[in-house]
């Protein structure tokens, strides 16, 4: 019974505590589509971080909370840190972060911004937690609408335990593959939408030739995310969003050193034009970004990429 109990406080004070963080992101101009307002109202993101580390090294923990913390302040200092505006360290591998769950505001930006609609297809980079995943099967309703893919076999894993523990038809039926993302995953193309939630050198040639036309890209890139539409196998453009973004690198096959950051040339330090202005044009293995046409005078080539 006490244990019963104790369940009941967790989950209401989880409710409490995932209201108060999409009231926060509402309040800073958020979640403005109530679809996606009412997935981060649903998803308990808690169950996707059941441990985490906040680097706090003077802390007795060494900066690791669990859900499994047999002291009780401990674990609902886990429980709010979980539903705090910022970003959760979760996987940690010789002192390099590999995996983390994205601070929810950014991630509720890159969910509306990719404009998804029941019905879709959604290809993710970077399983890391399956939180994401959680949210784009729970907005687009029905099951198998969400592929994600990552790298590390642990993270996949952990993932497919985290979408276990939620346990809705959606959450089950997304498909969690261990493998190279820059790879993408042929056996579920076509897709609508591709969102990475890892920084990309360059954009992997194979992304697009899995996607429809039309379709969107939406991926970190040069310290923004930039949002393509895919106007054919090989070839996509679009602009970056106003928003700074910095994510865990790629791994694998399409891994390499990317471009500076967006606006970051010295020729253009005078003028400081707005993110928004510069975009991103994919033709072939020819990339460049470009400041307000892509054709313009202002255009910088991106190293060829790979997969």
């Amino acid at each position: 019974m006490a244990g019963s109990v104790q369940d009941q406080r967790l989950r209401a004070a989880a409710a409490a505590l995932r209201h108060r963080m999409v009231r926060h992101i509402v309040a800073g101009g958020g979640l403005t589509d109530p679809a996606w307002r009412a997935a981060f109202a649903a998803v308990p993101r808690h169950l996707f971080v059941p441990v985490y580390f906040c680097g706090d090294s003077g802390d007795p923990g060494h900066g690791r909370y669990a859900a499994d913390d047999p002291d009780a302040r401990r674990r609902l200092r886990w429980l709010k840190g979980a539903y705090t505006d910022q970003p959760i360290a979760t996987h940690v591998t010789g002192g390099e972060l590999v995996s983390s769950s994205s601070q929810p505001s950014l991630m509720a930006l890159m969910c509306e911004a990719l404009d998804v609609h029941e019905g879709q297809r959604v290809l993710e980079i970077g399983a890391g937690t399956g939180y994401n995943a959680a949210l784009l099967a729970h907005r687009l309703g029905g099951t198998g609408a969400v592929t994600t893919v990552d790298l590390d076999a642990a993270i996949t894993a952990a993932a497919r335990e985290h979408l276990a523990a939620y346990g809705t038809a959606e959450a089950l039926a997304v498909t969690v593959v261990t493998g190279d993302g820059a790879l993408g995953h042929p056996p579920g193309a076509p897709y609508d939408r591709v969102v990475a939630t890892c920084e990309l050198p360059a954009i992997p040639p194979a992304w697009t030739v899995q996607c429809r036309p039309g379709a969107r890209i939406l991926a970190p890139f040069a310290n923004g995310l930039v949002l393509l539409t895919v106007l054919g196998p090989g070839r996509a453009e679009g602009r970056f969003l106003p928003s700074p973004a910095y994510f865990v690198p790629l791994r694998g096959q399409g891994a390499g050193i990317g471009p500076p950051a967006v606006g970051d040339d010295p020729s253009l330090r005078e003028r400081r034009p707005a993110r928004s202005r510069f975009g991103l044009t994919v033709d072939g293995r020819r990339q460049w970004i470009w400041l307000d046409t892509p054709d313009g005078p202002d255009s910088w080539p991106v190293p060829a990429a790979t997969g």
